[in-house]
């Protein structure tokens, strides 16, 4: 069976504006994918490895051709967990909303953990190479404020950088739904998440 890792970094549960699209995706995806598993990590109830200086200097040890060993390889330990799990799905859906223009601290913390040297990227002559090939992902975000406008679109740090980690670590099959403006008024907002749930459907049904 194929898996779909699920990683949720809203800490709203069912008051969240971006798991009630999310929620739309899943019921979809999961009666038009049975052969699929969907795992579910939620960043936000996950107890994730601190990046002290043995972890920091064992990516390092990596970077350059080698490695870990003794007291470098105990402190990635956790840091490996969470790096093979990611390796072992085949697709991904991102439930993130907008924090101060870009995404939430877990979320950064998730990838400042798993974006590591030989296992999700790796440099070569020719320049560094993504390892996480022909792989799909769906990010489902929210925001407060239309970033779609043209005043506001300079102020979007969310989607390009998604795109940018993403895309570095091999992973360029990026679909992005985004509700927005989520803080303009309730008939705006419910408007706006039913247009991006119904998105959210037929984008599972093609995934």
């Amino acid at each position: 069976m194929k898996k779909l890792l699920h990683i949720i970094a809203t800490p709203r549960g069912e008051e969240s504006r971006t798991l009630k699209v999310s929620n739309s995706f899943l019921k979809t995806f999961i009666t038009t994918h049975p052969d699929w598993v969907v795992e579910e990590l939620d960043l936000t109830k996950e107890h994730l490895p601190d990046l002290t200086v043995k972890q920091v200097n064992g990516k390092y040890l990596l970077l350059s051709g080698k490695e870990l060993t003794g007291q470098f390889k105990a402190a990635w330990e956790d840091i490996l967990k969470h790096i093979q799990r990611f390796l072992s799905v085949d697709g991904y859906l991102l439930s993130t909303p907008m924090w101060n223009f870009s995404i939430p601290y877990k979320l950064k913390h998730y990838l400042d953990v798993i974006v590591q040297p030989k296992y999700l990227f790796q440099y070569t002559n020719s320049g560094v190479e993504g390892l996480l090939k022909n792989k799909k992902m769906v990010v489902i975000a929210s925001r407060g404020g239309d970033y779609g406008s043209a005043s506001l679109a300079s102020f979007d740090h969310q989607e390009p950088y998604l795109r940018t980690i993403f895309g570095f670590v091999g992973i360029s099959d990026i679909k992005f739904i985004i509700a927005q403006p989520m803080d303009m008024g309730n008939e705006l907002q419910e408007k706006k998440v039913q247009q991006a749930q119904g998105l959210a459907k037929e984008t599972a049904k093609n995934f």
